[in-house]
């Protein structure tokens, strides 16, 4: 008999300069099953979000570290979704969406991975840059 909740684990590769959208979802049946839930970084602990970064109590959000990271999604039909604006290289790394529900051991946890890549050069038209220097 296996007890505990479900971690899975995903990949969301983003560019530099762009926002960023990190999945999560949770199922709302006629507004019953709304609940609370956290994003934080690192990988999801054993309660709450290491590292939290945004919280909502399932109908708006409470709590927020940063502008740059925003819930987008309808809320109040479980898409608790994440959204990085602007992102950076620094924003890489390990997030945990954990949606609280009832119950032990009950929550909805998954690990996503964030890779910010830098924006591809486009090699178009080579451009020769010529310093002029006086004396």
């Amino acid at each position: 008999l296996s007890t505990g909740s479900t971690v899975s684990e995903l990949v969301v590769i983003g560019e530099v300069g762009q926002d960023v959208t990190v999945p999560c979802h949770y199922s709302v049946r006629n507004g019953d099953g709304i609940t609370s839930m956290c994003w934080g970084r690192e990988r999801c602990p054993n309660s709450k979000c290491s590292q939290p970064i945004i919280w909502t109590d399932g109908w708006r959000v409470t709590e927020q570290h940063s502008s740059r990271y925003q819930l987008r999604g309808d809320l109040h039909r479980g898409d608790v979704s994440l959204t990085i604006l602007d992102a950076r290289e620094a924003d890489s790394g390990i997030y945990c969406c954990r949606v609280e529900i009832p119950g032990w051991f009950n929550d909805q946890l998954i690990n996503h991975k964030v890779v910010i890549k830098k924006a591809r050069i486009s090699t178009a038209s080579p451009h020769t840059y010529t310093s002029e220097q006086t004396s």
